[in-house]
């Protein structure tokens, strides 16, 4: 682990999106009417998301524990077969997509970062563990931060998307 102590305390965001692509139309069928046999995907993904956060420094090992994470946020929403055009949604599958998006803030001596890619990746595994009765053949992918505030490197944002199913 790195030492931060001499680092003053600031707060500090990250933003994070990955996507579950459907390798066939059941999931979004199944979604879009509510009829999924484990139950709302939707909300139990977004708790899935807001617990990995908070268990970040358990999974990764280098990882600062102890961050005073002040928020986090997990949209999970469903994404057709057409090509998006919000910043950060992207579609590729022909049978469409869970598009999930996680925004976490803290006051501390390090970033966040970890904390938001944790949370969409811990989203999009419970997305997979509640359809994959119906679509084995699902891709956890395009995993990557889209901004992050605070700290001595200030404000960044990423410029280009990156296309991972293409």
């Amino acid at each position: 682990m790195t030492q931060v102590a001499s680092k003053p305390v600031t707060p500090r965001e990250a933003t994070a999106v990955c996507n579950v692509y459907f390798s066939n139309p059941k999931p979004a069928t199944l979604l879009r009417e509510g009829q999924t046999k484990k139950g709302d995907v939707f909300s139990v993904a977004r708790i899935a998301g807001i617990m990995a956060a908070k268990r970040t420094p358990d999974l990764v090992p280098l990882c600062h524990p102890g961050i005073g994470i002040t928020g986090v946020e997990v949209d999970v929403r469903l994404v057709g077969q057409h090509k998006a055009e919000e910043k950060g949604v992207e579609e590729n599958s022909g049978h469409g997509s869970m598009h999930i998006t996680a925004t976490v803030g803290c006051l501390g001596r390090t970033g966040v970062e970890m904390e938001a890619m944790t949370a969409t990746m811990g989203a999009a595994l419970t997305v997979y563990d509640m359809l994959k009765a119906v679509d084995k053949g699902m891709v956890i992918g395009s995993v990557r931060l889209l901004e992050k505030k605070g700290g001595k490197s200030g404000h960044w944002v990423r410029e280009k998307e990156v296309d991972e199913m293409s």
